[in-house]
Formats: structure tokens, C-alpha cells, sequence
């Protein structure tokens, strides 16, 4: 048995920032990732972070509530107000941070920090460092880690690279530690500690057209649901406009920012024919945009019924290799199109998951010594909508707050000392539950029921819902779940049995699905990235509220809560 103070499970920007700010209050912590920390998904972020700086030539005068205000008016007003303004309030003094540590930050001629457009702001406020924000941000957390791991005095920090959690350890509505799996030997061991933060990222590969890394499976957020932590919002997921026609790798946001055009097979920028996006154009939401895209496709003014064009040749060579490098070379990687003198196949992708582990403004959950940050949490600061650029910030923003949440626990006592028959029973359940997937003698081929899942998801539970369609879905997931049961496993060896693991990422998917599908076909209106054709209407009246799943022995239940409105009243959505 492993003892540590606290543990933090993900190496991305979200867990990274989480065990500097316990490490900074002296406690001793863990980080526990399934890949090493610089293979974490964040490092994939490419468009920018967002902060009130106002150093955009034409920005004009930005400041924390402007910023919060387009948070919030860009979440259709289902986030959580007063969550939105703690993340706005902190980004500058974040931004600062990071730049102190190093983060190479793209710069103006006068030396400050660029700045560019994205959509639904108010101001050109998205700090960005070239088009690979998230890898340099990454990198300079990582940096910090190495330092605290191994060349500070006090060597408070311990990285445990390439385990798998396979469960969270929760004793009389206090968290105990969790067990993990040495990815390399396949042996479970228990992780005794006062505090644990998840940031596990998202549920992207839930979907077969996704921006998503193959790790982004959704298993983070299936363990605390298990263990009777409500999801929350998860009916609502992001699909980003533009991703390569074929294989869904994102082209970034900044890419329009930057100033680049969407052209349907008519050579028409055709956000000009919505009233929705015909003012912002192609920085309206990415809500907004993906769902007309969609439209013109539907409409038969796209490229063999599945794609639009982004045209990036105007910016010219000089912009496109200073600001968008990383996207010359992903066009002709994977598309075989130079960015510089073609035309770019684009579709729009599952992006981003709103909703997640259920937390306060604290990052706390309902469990005692539990907590979660990044996108595997939902504080709720994006409510139906995220816009581009507050990901990356609530990453380090929620991130600090759920560490620093973690050391005031923990300093103040942590939970009650309980007898390690807890921790060990827990292990025992992991390992019977291992040991019958290695005896597997059924039918069925994780691979298939995955891509049976994805199917589903795309064609059902898309940028487009409606009643029979979700019916539908719900439907064949529970067909899906029945599948898993007569599950078959051909490589039954415990070391680097990548098998065992998609099979137990597998079942956290199949959970995952359903509330987000019954979600969906609970609430009937149109708001953000839920988009009801058969309810075609935000209804304040009836649905200003979160959606609380919760696991139980008899099947998934429901709830929901009010939405903190403190600051702004919902008013109709305009660009």
C-alpha cells in the first residue's frame, strides 16, 4: 500500500496545475496518469486561453465582467453565474503566472502578449502562442513539476506514469484513496491518501467523428459516478466547426479568428444567409457555427454531402506560417491540401463535453475529500456552450482552486483514520473484477460494441436530436450494455494488456452514454449545443435548470437544480 497526502489523477494542464498548488502548501502529493504527462490531451489545445488584458490593438477597453458576461450570454445562460466570475476574476493575474514560469506567449511588436478574436467574445481577448497554446502551457506546468519532483529540497511530489485507476475508495461519505493498475506489470495496488483530485479530461471517444485523443475515453468521470457522485449537464456536448473532413484532427479555432472563411460549393461565406451568425460571422459560437455548417450541408450546398471549405489563402504565407504553423502542417499531413494556396475540407466534430463530475465554485463534490477540475468536472462555468479559449483557462484556473481546496481539507485534518480492511476489501473487488474479464469466455468483441457505441452517438445523439431518434439511441445503448456482459478477451496475460484496459474504459463508456442520451431526451428545448428539432426553443420557463445523473442498483436516476442567475438575467441570444 501506497501513502501519500493527496493524489491527483491526470497529468494535463488541469492535474498539473492541482498538484503545484498542493505542492505549494507543503503536501505531499501523487500524480497518477494512464500516459506520461506530456501525452495528456491538453497538449492538443492549439487556438488560445482567454484573460481581460486588452492588449488587441483594436481591443478597446476589456476588464474580468465583460469577459464574464460573454461566458455566460455564450453558455445560452446555463452557466453558473458567480463560477463564471471567479474563473474571469482570476485569468489575468493566471495569464501572468504562467508567463513568469516561462510560457513563450506569442508577443506584439511592443512586446507584449498577442491577442486575437475568438468566438462569442466581446473583445479580442485569447492569448495564444502561435497555434500550439496547449502543448507550450504543458510544457511550462510540466517544467514546474520536475523541478518540485526533483530539484527542490523538500522532493514532495511522486509521478506514477502509465497506471490506470480502476476505482475510488469511498468509506462513510469520505474518500479513502483509490486502486491502480501498473500498466507495465498489470498488478493492482492501493493508493492510501486524505484528498483525491480528479482530472481525467473528457468523454470525446464516446463518439466515432471526434477531435479527441484515444485516451479521452471518458473512465475518469464513470469512477466517482459509480461511487455516487452525480454528473452533471452531460446532455450537452461540444462539437467544434471545423475538423478535417476524414479523419475530425481540429483546425483551430484561430484559424477564423486569424481571419479565415467559410465557403459553401458555391464559393459563398453562407453565415451571412443565418440571422444567427450573419453579424459575427465566423466568430460567432461554436455552437452556432457548427449547426450552420451542418444546415448548408443538409441543404445540398456542401462537397459530396459532408463537408464545407475553409479558406485560409487570403491571410497569405507570412500570417499563416507566423500565427497557424501547426495547421499548415496537419492540412498537409492529413488532408494532402497546403492551407497557404488550397482550400480545407472541414466537418464539424465532438469536441468537448459541458458537463462532468458534479462540483461547487470549490471544486469540492459531494464527497468528502473528493474533488475534480478541468473537463472531466462541471462547476458549472460553461453551461450549454463553451466558448473557445475558457477551456485552457479553466484547466489552470479550477485546477489551483481544486488543489489549494484539497490542502485547506487536509491541513485542517483530512478524514477520519479508518482501518486499511477498506482499502484492502476495495482491492479485492478490483481484483475479482479484473480476474473474470481475463476468464471471459463469451462472444463479443470490445471493438465492435465501440464502434457499434460510436455509430450510435454520431448518427443519433449529433449536432441535431430528436425525440425518436434519441429513443432510438437509448435504446441500442441498453442493447449495448447487455452485449458487454458476454464480453471475450483473447490476450488474458496481466502486463501491458492494453485489451483489459479498453475493455474496462469500455464499460465506463457505455454508462457515460446513457446519461448523456436520456439527458438529451429529457429536456425538450434548444439551448447551446442542445439543439431539438422537434423543440426548437430555449424555455427558460421550464428548463433553466442542471440535469444531476446519478447511479443507482436499479438504474440511472435523474434530478435537477436550479441555475445560479445572481448577476444576469437570460435574455435572448444575439451576435
Amino acid at each position: 500500500m501506497k501513502y501519500l497526502d493527496s493524489i491527483v489523477i491526470g497529468g494535463g494542464l488541469a492535474g498539473l496545475r492541482a498538484a503545484i498548488a498542493l505542492n505549494q502548501r507543503n503536501i505531499k502529493v501523487g500524480v497518477i496518469s494512464k500516459v506520461h504527462p506530456l501525452r495528456s490531451h491538453s497538449i492538443e489545445a492549439q487556438g488560445g486561453i482567454n484573460a481581460s488584458l486588452g492588449n488587441h490593438i483594436r481591443g478597446g477597453h476589456d476588464d474580468w465582467k465583460k469577459h464574464a458576461f460573454d461566458t455566460i450570454k455564450g453558455s445560452d445562460y446555463l452557466a453558473d453565474q458567480k463560477s463564471a466570475a471567479k474563473l474571469t476574476q482570476s485569468a489575468v493575474e493566471c495569464i501572468v503566472e504562467m508567463e513568469h514560469w516561462g510560457c513563450p506567449f506569442s508577443r506584439t511588436e511592443d512586446g507584449k502578449i498577442a491577442q486575437r478574436p475568438f468566438g462569442g467574445a466581446g473583445f479580442p481577448r485569447t492569448c495564444f502562442a502561435s497555434d500550439k497554446t496547449g502543448h507550450v502551457l504543458l510544457h511550462t506546468l510540466f517544467e514546474q513539476i520536475v523541478k518540485f519532483e526533483h530539484g527542490s529540497e523538500r522532493q514532495q511530489m511522486q509521478s506514477f506514469d502509465e497506471w490506470f485507476v480502476t476505482s475510488v475508495v469511498i468509506d462513510d461519505g469520505c474518500c479513502q484513496g483509490v486502486i491502480a493498475m501498473n500498466v507495465v506489470t498489470g498488478e493492482l495496488e492501493e493508493f492510501k491518501s486524505d484528498a483525491v483530485i480528479f482530472a481525467t479530461g473528457g468523454v470525446g471517444r464516446i463518439y466515432g467523428r471526434t477531435t479527441n485523443a484515444l485516451i479521452n475515453s471518458g473512465r475518469g468521470m464513470s469512477m466517482p459516478f459509480w461511487a455516487g457522485v452525480p454528473l452533471k449537464d452531460m446532455e450537452f456536448i461540444q462539437f467544434h466547426p471545423t475538423t478535417l473532413y476524414g479523419t475530425n484532427v481540429l483546425m483551430t479555432e484561430g484559424c477564423r479568428g486569424e481571419g479565415g472563411f467559410l465557403l459553401n460549393n458555391k464559393g459563398e461565406r453562407f453565415l451571412a444567409f443565418y440571422d444567427d451568425s450573419k453579424k459575427a460571422m465566423e466568430i460567432a459560437p461554436r455552437d452556432i457555427v457548427s449547426r450552420n455548417i451542418q444546415k448548408e450541408i443538409h441543404a445540398g450546398r456542401g462537397f459530396e454531402d459532408a463537408y464545407v471549405h475553409l479558406d485560409l489563402r487570403h491571410l497569405g504565407e507570412k500570417k499563416i506560417m507566423e500565427r497557424l504553423p501547426g495547421i499548415r502542417v496537419l492540412g498537409l499531413n492529413f488532408a494532402g491540401v497546403d492551407p497557404i494556396y488550397e482550400l480545407v475540407p472541414i466537418q464539424p466534430g465532438q469536441h468537448y463535453a459541458m458537463g462532468g463530475i458534479d462540483t461547487n465554485i470549490n471544486a469540492e463534490t459531494r464527497v468528502i475529500g473528493l474533488y475534480a477540475a478541468g473537463e472531466c468536472a462541471c462547476v458549472s462555468v460553461h453551461g450549454a456552450n463553451r466558448l473557445g479559449g475558457n477551456s485552457l483557462l479553466e484547466t489552470l484556473i479550477y485546477g489551483k482552486i481544486a488543489g489549494e481546496s484539497a490542502a485547506d481539507y487536509i491541513t485542517a485534518g483530512g478524514p477520519p483514520k479508518k482501518d486499511e480492511g477498506i482499502m484492502k476489501d476495495a482491492l479485492k473487488r478490483d481484483e475479482d473484477k479484473i480476474n473474470k474479464f481475463l476468464r471471459s469466455s463469451g462472444k463479443e468483441k470490445h471493438s465492435e460494441i465501440k464502434m457499434d457505441l460510436n455509430n450510435i452517438m454520431d448518427d443519433k445523439v449529433g449536432i441535431f436530436r430528436e425525440k425518436k431518434s434519441l429513443e432510438k439511441a437509448l435504446e441500442g445503448v441498453r442493447e449495448l450494455k447487455d452485449r458487454f456482459k458476454n464480453i471475450k478477451i483473447l490476450n488474458r496475460e496481466r502486463r501491458l494488456n492494453q485489451e483489459l484496459i479498453n475493455i474496462m474504459e469500455l464499460e465506463g463508456n457505455l454508462d457515460i452514454a446513457e446519461v448523456i442520451v436520456m439527458g438529451a431526451l429529457a429536456r425538450e428545448e434548444s439551448r447551446g449545443s442542445q439543439s431539438r428539432t422537434d423543440f426548437p426553443k430555449r424555455d427558460d420557463e421550464n428548463w433553466l435548470k442542471h440535469t444531476l445523473a446519478y447511479y443507482t442498483p436499479d438504474g440511472i436516476k435523474t434530478e435537477y437544480t436550479d441555475v445560479d442567475v445572481s448577476m444576469y438575467e437570460p435574455k435572448e441570444r444575439k451576435y
